[in-house]
């Protein structure tokens, strides 16, 4: 048995990887192409120079691609990344905030302090962990990566620079540091006489968050989510790109991907949206699956035009192929269904 691709996915998404899954909609054949591996052009027999480079666009924007040569030769290419975690070191005044700022723009939150009274879930209802220990053994309990974001805000200069000494040892989307422009360069100044690279240091935000003139705890917070959303949407000049892109963050369903992941034997319909246009509940990257009976795992949106989804993926269960099927959430529809938004969303039906 071939092994399974989306357990493949998981290890290395998990890792902090982006990576694209190509699906051959006519053989059913699943290929996982790492970032790295696509960008130094990993040779593979399966590939031609346009599938190559629809990856790479996918991979730049965000966006899934559908791509038919032929009624035999048609492709879904999935761009996949990472969860982008918020890892905040201390959990003082500024930390609040930034806990709810960043749970509400779509990271998975961390927040660590050494204090009980101020490392607990009753101060941080929105952290998805909250972790109460030192700062000098706390990183053995958090997996950074490359997709980690990581805000330095402790209660003192010396904690914070102990942290920045342990963070440089990772790769990370994003570094910040705050402090004053005076103590951010006596941090520096510090670092440099230990030997740490200028060109590394470099690359740390401090003085943390964007030049807004912020004053208050909330404000403050306001400057360094801002920070962070910019670097997790903009793609700076890596590999062959040498413009700055928006980048779209797919969505990722790992329930799902989880059950895909499982050595079973029962054949199932996988539905994903491809792309969507308008309000609508879920965006393009959200998947469904739809076993033989009806039964299903995850959701496109729910309502009626699900349903519809639904039936046309038992359809292709029992009599093959693949169908792109075109979801009209708008104006009389929507009304209709009882649905309080109104988009168009292009959905992929496979068999797998």
């Amino acid at each position: 048995m071939s092994e399974n691709q989306y357990k493949k996915l998981l290890e290395v998404v998990d890792s902090g990887k982006k990576a694209v899954m190509i699906t051959n909609l006519v053989t059913k054949e699943k290929i996982i192409i790492t970032h790295d591996n696509l960008y130094n052009d990993i040779k593979n027999p399966n590939l031609d120079k346009t599938l190559v480079n629809k990856s790479k666009k996918a991979l730049e924007t965000g966006n899934l691609e559908f791509y038919k040569i032929s009624e035999k030769d048609a492709y879904i290419i999935e761009p996949f990344f990472p969860e982008p975690k918020l890892i905040i070191l201390g959990g003082g005044h500024i930390a609040k905030p930034l806990v709810e700022f960043g749970n509400r723009a779509g990271f998975s939150v961390t927040v660590i302090d050494d204090r009980p009274s101020f490392a607990n879930t009753a101060r941080f209802p929105d952290a998805n962990m909250v972790i109460c220990e030192s700062f000098e053994k706390c990183f053995d309990l958090i997996n950074i990566n490359e997709a980690s974001f990581v805000v330095i805000v402790t209660r003192g200069h010396r904690h914070d620079l102990d942290c920045l000494r342990k963070v440089l040892k990772y790769k990370t989307a994003y570094t910040g540091m705050i402090g004053s422009k005076r103590r951010v360069k006596g941090v520096m100044e510090i670092l440099l006489a230990e030997g740490y690279e200028k060109e590394i240091l470099e690359k740390v935000s401090a003085p943390i968050g964007l030049e807004i003139g912020a004053v208050t705890p909330d404000e403050i917070a306001f400057s360094i989510i801002a920070q962070v959303i910019k670097y997790r949407r903009l793609v700076y000049a890596t590999n062959n790109n040498q413009n700055n892109i928006k980048t779209n963050w797919p969505e990722f369903d790992r329930e799902v991907i989880l059950e895909l992941s499982k050595e079973d034997i029962v054949q199932k319909s996988i539905v994903t949206i491809v792309s969507s246009k308008g309000s609508v509940p879920r965006k393009a990257g959200a998947k469904m699956i739809v076993w033989p009976r009806g039964e299903i795992s995850g959701s496109i949106g729910g309502g009626c035009s699900e349903g519809a989804v639904i039936d046309n993926a038992r359809y292709i269960l029992r009599n093959g192929g693949y169908q792109l099927q075109s979801v009209d959430m708008t104006g009389v529809v929507a009304e209709d269904e009882g649905m309080v938004c109104g988009g168009i969303m292009d959905v992929i039906i496979e068999a797998y």
